[in-house]
């Protein structure tokens, strides 16, 4: 099979190409552009292809780039197809956003490359990635450590959205709907496209920096690989064969693992994700790594990757973690165990009050009887004053927002606050003693997002009730109590 009839089958097989399409065609100046654009212009009457072509000048190589895109259109104006030429200086984005030069290039690339095809109304964007690349590219990925989203290589035809690409990242911007990246000669080695430009007379630009090995990708298509294919001459075929059935297996873990977020997740904001935990617990730990890997890119779309490291850090704090341990993910997320919950989230964050909650540090005095609302909040305190009661009515209540306190151990002033350096509780059942307020939360395992902002009812210098909780030993209501005073939290419309 000639290399066009390849190509052809390659774009029917993958679907990569529809009859009529707007195309932008990415050319570079060397001999994989050159090839792929020369194809596509074979395979232009047959499809009814709309080609326009784009270069990207990286603001770098000085004379040697220059020539490049002079080729480019120069090219464009011999086949007499539409073409943009943009440069930007990306050694100086690299520098701004503390990326490598490579990483810079890439993503300003493709923002170009979208902001072309939103220009020119095209849906797919042709790029010269071949079979070669595809092989350095699972073996990058494999020695970086990368999980099955990596090791699928490149994908014959991508959603330009899904590459995490920095917004705006040199003045581009990527439409709401945006293109489709394609890879016609995924499935073709660099030898056969370099025989290819020879034959037909193609004069591709060398670029010198590909011979750099202090670059990991050049040092692998250099050193490793050669080294790797005297010990398997297929060595290549063989990465973009495993490529090829990780991709697959991976289609049928997103399948699932869309289905396992539907039921697991229990709030996702743009600031925090919180799963079930006793239902997480219950997947398969494939699974469980990839809700938590799904988490942090969807609170962090630009990150590209999440380290083996961190996600297995998780999981151990996820699956054995006590109430409040934590575990660091990338970009100032973590993840926190709760009771019931575990919740990706940037540190410092807190949930809105779902139960009653103050200000950190803040305090509010308490109408006896009377009703206090809670200062940026919905949430009021009712107290009053019992005429009538009974020890089974109050040993019966289960609600822990309520409390049925001896009115007569109540000193004033009478006071709701969030806990305060030195505090001490003396819990009912403990016969008094008064360990360390945070000593005892931990114990109790209050939440440590609650902690802070945890409603404290205090008489006088006591706490009486840490609201939610317990009440105090001191405060409790027994068979010689004269009075009682109930108070009762209710979330109320101001």
């Amino acid at each position: 099979m000639d290399l066009l009839a390849q190509v052809r089958h390659f774009i029917a097989r993958q679907g990569l190409l529809d009859a009529g399409d707007a195309v932008v065609v990415g050319v570079s100046g060397g001999p994989d552009s050159l090839c792929l654009l020369h194809l596509l212009m074979r395979l232009r009457e047959t499809l009814d292809l709309r080609l326009h072509v784009a270069h990207l000048h990286h603001g770098a190589r000085g004379a040697d780039a220059d020539a490049d895109a002079d080729l480019v259109a120069d090219l464009a104006r011999r086949y007499d197809l539409p073409v943009t030429i943009s440069r930007q200086d990306v050694p100086a984005i690299a520098r701004q956003h503390r990326l490598t030069f490579e990483e810079a290039a890439r993503r300003v690339r493709y923002g170009f490359l979208a902001h072309v095809a939103a220009e020119t109304g095209a849906r797919r964007i042709a790029v010269g990635h071949h079979a070669d690349d595809q092989a350095e590219t699972v073996l990058m990925h494999l020695l970086r450590g990368a999980g099955p989203s990596g090791l699928r290589g490149m994908l014959p035809a991508t959603p330009l959205d899904a590459y995490r690409l920095l917004e705006g990242l040199g003045g581009f911007h990527l439409p709401a709907d945006p293109p489709i990246l394609i890879r016609p000669l995924l499935d073709v080695r660099r030898a056969a496209i370099e025989e290819y430009c020879q034959s037909w007379g193609l004069e591709p630009r060398f670029d010198r920096s590909n011979l750099d090995t202090t670059h990991f990708r050049n040092r692998l298509r250099h050193q490793v690989l050669p080294l790797l294919e005297t010990v398997n001459p297929n060595i290549c075929q063989r990465l973009c064969h495993t490529a090829q059935v990780i991709a697959a297996d991976y289609e049928l873990l997103e399948t699932l693992g869309e289905q396992a977020w539907a039921t697991t997740v229990s709030e996702e904001t743009a600031e925090a994700i919180r799963f079930d935990r006793a239902a997480w617990q219950r997947l398969p730990l494939s699974l469980q790594r990839s809700l938590i890997r799904q988490a942090v890119y969807r609170l962090r779309p630009h990150l590209r990757d999440v380290s083996f490291v961190h996600v297995e850090n998780a999981v151990q704090v996820a699956q054995e973690g006590a109430v409040g341990a934590q575990a660091t993910l990338p970009d100032g997320l973590l993840l926190t165990a709760e009771r019931a919950h575990l919740t990706v989230a940037g540190a410092g964050w807190a949930p809105p009050p779902s139960t009653p909650s103050l200000p950190a540090g803040s305090a509010v005095d308490i109408a006896l009887p009377g009703a206090t609302p809670l200062p940026q909040s919905d949430w009021v305190l009712h107290a009053g004053l019992l005429e009538q009661w009974s020890l089974a009515d109050i040993a019966a209540n289960a609600d822990p927002w309520t409390a049925y306190l001896d009115a007569e151990a109540l000193a004033a002033p009478l006071r709701l606050r969030t806990r305060q350096q030195g505090d001490r509780f003396r819990p009912q059942g403990l016969g008094g003693h008064g360990p360390r307020l945070a000593d005892w939360m931990i114990n109790a395992r209050v939440p440590r997002a609650q902690r802070e902002c945890l409603p404290l009812l205090v008489a006088g210098e006591e706490i009486v009730w840490v609201c939610g909780w317990r009440i105090a030993e001191t405060a409790a209501v027994r068979p010689e109590t004269q009075r009682v005073a109930r108070f009762c939290f209710s979330r109320e419309e101001r």
